[in-house]
């Protein structure tokens, strides 16, 4: 499943393309990718229809687009920009197309004349703009993924509702539930070191925890917890500031190494909005690696193999050897 360095990927691709093009026709091809849209077929292609794309949004692994309505009255702009309708009387965009990519979902901008994919679920036809595709289709081989469309509800705390190029502090209300991610510039350490001395439970375990911390799943947690030196059964009322903040780090600095490559692509399931696949996967060093030289200890001369254990019906990757499990250890 595409995690967050993934969504970025393909968030990034996206604004280039779609912000302040208008939704001119929408075709649901396979009702199944909009289930949870609730009302169906035809109110998803009405909600779309003429609305402009005001911006493309990520706080974890959601993505969405907020989007001014076109039927509210005086759509448009106003001269500086600002935007005048669709929002509520609030200022803001009032609603936004939820994009949930699931485990094969794939967001791709085409031009026109390009063959349909094999599994094409719906296809957004955008207005023209030089240079660019027409098309913004949803492909989904395992449909598991999906599009709707959603309110835009205020955030907790005030700030930007997640990573974009237009920050406002709403958010889709799907997302709200979720914690800011280690990329957000207003993830807080403080509080997300607090509410984790509360956790009585392992550390990969919480890391996992999107009520805790978003965007980090099962490659990447394992990739942090390698490059921290930690094993990830420690409990986390045991963790000291200093290891956390280490720990966070890592995370950070893995996922900003993962966008660098375009994210990681195990298959054909993952590609960007260009259809490109990322190469991460190429600078693992914990992930996938079972009976293979841990990295560090192959540098310092000690031979130690890479650990696979079952951990939560997925797999855990570490070194037996600088990521020793704790006596007292938690899952």
């Amino acid at each position: 499943m595409p995690e967050l360095p993934e969504v970025e990927v393909v968030r990034r691709g996206l604004v280039s393309w779609v912000r302040g093009r208008t939704i001119t026709s929408v075709d649901v091809l396979d009702p199944r990718s909009i289930r949870r849209h609730a009302l169906g077929a035809e109110d998803f292609a009405g909600n779309l229809e003429g609305a402009l794309v005001l911006d493309v949004v990520r706080r974890g692994k959601f993505l969405w687009l907020p989007l001014e309505e076109a039927a509210a009255e005086g759509t448009g702009r106003d001269v500086d920009g600002t935007v005048s309708a669709g929002t509520g009387g609030s200022g803001r965009p009032a609603v936004a197309l939820m994009a949930h990519l699931g485990m094969s979902g794939q967001l791709l901008m085409q031009d026109s004349g390009v063959p349909d994919e094999k599994h094409l679920k719906i296809r957004l036809r955008l207005s023209p703009a030089d240079g660019m595709p027409e098309q913004l289709r949803f492909v989904d081989q395992r449909i598991f993924g999906g599009l709707f469309v959603t309110s835009l509800v205020p955030t907790s705390d005030g700030g930007p509702g997640g990573l974009g190029e237009l920050p406002s502090p709403v958010i889709a209300e799907e997302a709200a539930h979720i914690a800011r991610d280690p990329l957000d510039p207003n993830f807080s350490f403080d509080t997300f070191y607090r509410r984790l001395r509360l956790r009585r439970t392992g550390l990969k375990r919480a890391l996992l925890d999107q009520g805790l911390v978003s965007g980090i799943g099962n490659i990447y947690a394992d990739e942090a917890l390698w490059r921290a030196r930690l094993h990830y059964a420690r409990p986390t009322d045991t963790l000291r500031r200093a290891e956390a903040l280490r720990v966070l780090d890592a995370a950070r600095e893995v996922m900003l190494d993962a966008l660098a490559a375009g994210g990681t692509s195990f298959d054909s399931l993952y590609v960007n909005v260009n259809g490109a696949s990322g190469y991460f996967d190429r600078s693992l060093n914990a992930y996938g690696r079972e009976k293979q030289e841990c990295k560090r200890c192959a540098a310092a001369g000690i031979v130690s193999l890479m650990k696979r254990e079952q951990f939560m019906n997925r797999s855990s990757y570490t070194c037996p050897v600088c990521q020793p499990r704790p006596r007292n250890g938690r899952w």
